[in-house]
């Protein structure tokens, strides 16, 4: 497993060992050992998601803000890209984003850990996600934070307005939106 650091130190970029010849492949896509040495910590995933999206579906920008979740994310089929938004009151990076592209081929995997907002947009026709969380999901909890907010300059790959819910579009900005302490 290789650990690549992104602009936000906290948010990882886990690249696993993959093992190919003309019969497919194999990889070791969790180990709770190595992974918690990667991110220099005990993590206790409780819960694991899996959705499926067509191409301009734009998912998030989504957090907890009682009861967080940090997320270990990766793409299984197709293509997104992935963006977590530092909403941290007290964190050197707080108010910053880093976006990373997920997908089949590349089998890389986004460590956000709790205090960021987390979304995605799907680049290919589809694309299945999964992610491992840890904490459960609470609606009373759960929040939004506007994916196209001018203060935070998000640079999303589209070519075509995204597909989103409800719920994504009416979020708040980000001066608006609740932070962590």
């Amino acid at each position: 497993m290789k650990v690549i650091d992104t602009a936000i130190p906290d948010v990882k970029i886990i690249e696993p060992q993959v093992f190919g010849d003309e019969r497919g492949f194999f990889m070791e896509s969790f180990n709770q050992s190595k992974f918690e040495s990667a991110v220099s910590g005990p993590v206790n995933f409780v819960q694991d998601n899996h959705s499926k999206s067509a191409h301009g579906v734009l998912r998030g920008l989504h957090y907890q803000i009682q009861r967080p979740q940090g997320k270990l994310v990766r793409v299984v089929e197709g293509r997104v890209f992935d963006v977590a938004v530092d909403m941290r009151l007290s964190s050197a990076s707080f108010g910053k984003w880093v976006g990373v592209e997920l997908s089949a081929e590349n089998k890389r995997q986004l460590w956000i850990p709790e205090g960021f907002a987390h979304g995605f947009v799907v680049l290919s026709e589809s694309a299945e996600f999964l992610y491992k969380t840890t904490d459960y999901w609470f609606s009373e909890h759960e929040r939004s934070l506007l994916w196209c907010d001018e203060k935070l300059a998000i640079k999303w790959p589209l070519s075509i307005s995204p597909i989103l819910s409800v719920k994504d579009e009416a979020a708040p900005g980000f001066d608006a939106a609740e932070k962590f302490a």
